[in-house]
């Protein structure tokens, strides 16, 4: 008689895990009818990146906002040079006069839905703000795609249109690449030394080349602070 009880209790238990297995996988789904070419990770990721957001905003406790309102770096952001993601020279002395919002992006990460926000904020400043993303597999290896899969997968779902790099290192090292180089060695930049924690960390640069913020990728490029610097 026990035995049956076990039993019942299992069987609810499974149908119960199984339709809420089919309900998630349907709101996964539902949340990317608009996704192209994603893994079921990318889906996922992007399908519960609200809650994510909510969690880690909540529990992150890295460094989430460093500024810097005084310092002048000894060597011109303006003299940097980088190559863009399809292999042109992209020269940093175009971005004369414009607030310039540098981050390292992957496209297997929780935080890969900001690509959305970046872009919405790009436009929402636009001719004020020149957004640039440095594809990055420092972390967790969460960017294993070539430059031609990187922005083949941006422009498809999230319509990336501001500029990206080509996949470089942002990590301190031998092999880090020369601009995240110069944001993370006060030396040269004038007063910050962090480097960033993880993907989607965000380094603000103002109209004059000079470094005024890091923000870590748990805040999002539409909240508050980020405005607040935007419209200092």
């Amino acid at each position: 008689m026990r035995s049956k009880k076990i039993y019942k209790k299992l069987k609810w238990v499974f149908i119960i895990l199984f339709l809420s297995a089919i309900a998630f996988y349907t709101f996964v789904e539902i949340a990317n009818r608009n996704s192209k070419n994603m893994t079921g990770r990318q889906k996922f990721l992007k399908a519960v990146y609200p809650v994510f957001m909510w969690f880690t905003g909540k529990k992150e406790n890295a460094v989430k906002h460093l500024s810097n309102d005084k310092s002048i770096p000894d060597i011109s952001f303006y003299s940097l040079k980088s190559t863009d993601i399809d292999g042109t020279a992209f020269d940093f002395d175009h971005l004369k006069g414009k607030k310039v919002m540098l981050v390292n992006t992957a496209s297997d990460c929780g935080y890969t839905n900001q690509y959305d926000d970046l872009q919405k904020l790009s436009e929402q400043y636009n001719g004020k703000l020149v957004v640039i993303g440095f594809p990055a597999n420092d972390f967790k290896e969460q960017e294993k795609g070539t430059d031609e899969d990187i922005a083949v997968f941006c422009k498809q779902n999230f319509g990336v249109t501001f500029p990206l790099m080509q996949k470089s290192s942002v990590i301190k090292g031998a092999n880090q690449n020369k601009i995240f180089n110069w944001l993370t060695d006060s030396v040269k930049n004038g007063w910050n030394n962090k480097q960033p924690s993880w993907n989607f960390c965000k380094y603000l640069v103002d109209e004059e080349g000079k470094l005024r913020n890091y923000f870590g990728p748990a805040v999002e490029p539409l909240g508050k602070e980020i405005r607040d610097a935007l419209n200092h």
